[in-house]
């Protein structure tokens, strides 16, 4: 991406080609590459009144909607398939209850089936959390549908003994910008490599698994990569602050924090833009990511406004948020129905706020939030009619998100979708940690580092895309020979328990009451990691490999040596990686 001072040496049709032209990204994730459409713009330095920006105002860009300027490529596929209402998942409607809904999607016969259980507490846990674990299915049958998703969406009631345990192996995932500031060394990424790390704590030892998904779900949504130069004091507070604080909140809460928070000024360069030197950067992402989306109706001249509306916030040589009134740009403002004089530079930042509010109260916003929980939750192009519903309820309840998962989880249109979403890297990687009972051990810190190293090989590490854009969420984004590689390599080294530090079940005890026969004891492996028998063509393959037979004895739980070669097997398949 240009930086805010190669531009401002750039000729002036340079600058115009830029503005003209959506950003193209080929990202390397890792040794995964996923190829990603122009999902944010180039940055563009813009003048303050006169000269570039008088330009920029008479080209053909200021009413051309970005969606039009001929580059746009959303990985999402709800935004690329034109199937609306027509996609058919074989259930819809709202009822009184999860319960009620999961009862009746039960009764309907699927549009897309698969290999996987429709089990509601299975399907449930594959969606809610970042995977089953035997002790949390059971326990969660014994709650009920209804009675768990409550307590999950009551996070600070639940408790959670074993990840606070173990963050405690990484001190700085609790410190203010101002601590980090006093125990790291200037511009030491510790910090950050420590908040990503301590992400993956979480999500494998969190009893507040909703809460954590939520979590990705935002830091994905409102994306600052971690680690990048300018987070190294401030990107955990951001994570504290911004997202974990408002997961369940208001969206319009968590809004107008993340444009406060100097790891959003410095990302996306809002901390450098000045009324005399406007960077359109944060300008842009809010509208194209944050809020409306790309096909919210803004145009070129909306984006140059925007970007002036926010010009004032930066930050502190104390790495804290600051407004600096000289710095903020006057004279009437207007974006898609926003308006404001914006004649005082002392008032810029209610200028701002009332800005971000009506952002996030936009229809437009509702639908694109609405559009990408379904697509979380439900599958990859989720019908039209559930958008709706859960867009009304973010409006109804002004933004909250708390409301919008309850209608989303008393829709027949998540029950129904069983086995319609594939899992990223990241989360297959946890869930086959949560499945194996992976804890924290001897040296926490080393072990979970290590895992992190993992992540990082398949393009997935928590928290580190590095555009705005958040990582994909879609099948069409991960599918990469070197990443699923990668994936089975470390299905196989958790199994193993290559990284030392952590406690890993021994594979001979992976069943409990040991079958006295082949076939049983492959399917009791079966409902130990996958939670479900496999089908029979793929229970022979199976016996096969062992060169067994269903009525074989079973000598030793170790199966003669090959069983730490067979449960990879059934962690490479297709009933572990959907979800």
């Amino acid at each position: 991406m240009p930086t805010v001072a190669r531009l401002a040496r750039a000729s002036e049709p340079t600058l115009l080609k830029l503005v003209r032209n959506r950003r193209q990204v080929l990202m390397g994730a890792g040794a995964a590459v996923v190829a990603t459409g122009a999902v944010g713009s180039a940055v563009a330095v813009l003048g303050g009144g006169d000269g570039i920006a008088a330009a920029l105002a008479d080209s053909a860009t200021s009413t051309r909607s970005p969606r039009d300027a001929g580059a746009f490529a959303d990985r999402d596929a709800s935004y690329t398939q034109s199937l609306g209402d027509s996609i058919n998942l074989g259930a819809a409607g709202l009822m009184d209850s999860a319960g009620a809904a999961a009862a009746a999607a039960a009764k309907a016969t699927p549009t897309n089936p698969n290999l996987l259980s429709r089990d509601p507490i299975l399907h449930m846990l594959r969606r809610t959390t970042f995977g089953p674990s035997r002790t949390l299915v059971d326990a969660a049958g014994k709650l009920g549908v209804d009675e768990w998703l409550e307590q999950q969406l009551n996070p600070g009631k639940v408790d959670d003994p074993v990840a606070t345990r173990a963050l405690a192996a990484f001190p700085t995932v609790a410190m203010s910008t101002a601590q980090i500031r006093r125990t790291v060394k200037d511009g030491d990424w510790q910090a950050q490599y420590e908040l990503g790390q301590a992400t993956i704590a979480r999500q494998m030892w969190s009893n507040r698994q909703l809460f954590e998904v939520m979590v990705d779900f935002w830091s994905n949504h409102l994306n600052v990569t971690n680690p990048f130069d300018g987070g190294w004091d401030v990107r955990t507070s951001y994570d504290n602050d911004v997202i974990r604080k408002h997961a369940l909140g208001k969206f319009v809460d968590m809004l107008k924090a993340s444009a406060r928070h100097p790891a959003m000024l410095r990302y996306l360069d809002n901390a450098a833009s000045d009324r005399r030197s406007v960077n359109e950067n944060y300008g842009r992402e809010l509208l194209e990511l944050h809020t409306v989306g790309i096909d919210g109706g803004y145009v070129e001249k909306d984006v140059r406004n925007s970007a002036y509306i926010l010009t004032g916030r930066t930050v502190s040589n104390e790495g804290e948020f600051r407004y600096e009134a000289n710095r903020h740009w006057i004279d009437p403002v207007k974006v898609l129905g926003f308006k404001d004089k914006n004649g005082s530079r002392s008032k810029g930042l209610d200028v701002g706020e009332k800005y971000l509010s009506y952002l996030a109260t936009h229809p437009a916003t509702a639908k694109n939030i609405a559009r990408k929980l379904a697509v979380r939750f439900v599958c990859d192009a989720p019908p039209n009619g559930l958008v709706q519903r859960l867009a009304d309820t973010y409006l109804e309840h002004g933004t909250a998100i708390a409301p919008v998962l309850r209608v989303l989880f008393r829709s027949q249109e998540f029950w129904i979708a069983t086995g319609m979403k594939t899992r990223r890297p990241l989360e297959n990687f946890v869930a086959t940690a949560r499945a194996l009972g992976v804890a924290p051990g001897s040296d926490t810190r080393a072990g979970v580092e290590g895992l992190y190293f993992m992540t990082q090989r398949f393009g997935n590490a928590p928290l580190a895309w590095v555009p705005p854009n958040g990582y994909p969420d879609v099948a069409a984004a991960w599918r990469s020979a070197h990443a699923t590689l990668a994936l089975w390599n470390a299905h196989r080294a958790l199994i193993g328990g290559y990284e030392r530090g952590l406690s890993y079940p021994k594979v001979e005890g992976l069943v409990g009451k040991r079958p006295g026969t082949t076939g049983p004891y492959l399917d009791s492996l079966a409902d130990r990691l996958v939670f479900q028998k496999v089908a029979e063509p793929h229970r022979k393959a199976l016996l096969s490999f062992l060169s067994a037979k269903d009525s074989t004895a079973v000598r030793n739980g170790s199966l003669g040596g090959k069983l730490e070669y067979v449960a990879p097997l059934l962690l490479d398949s297709i009933y572990h990686a959907l979800r």
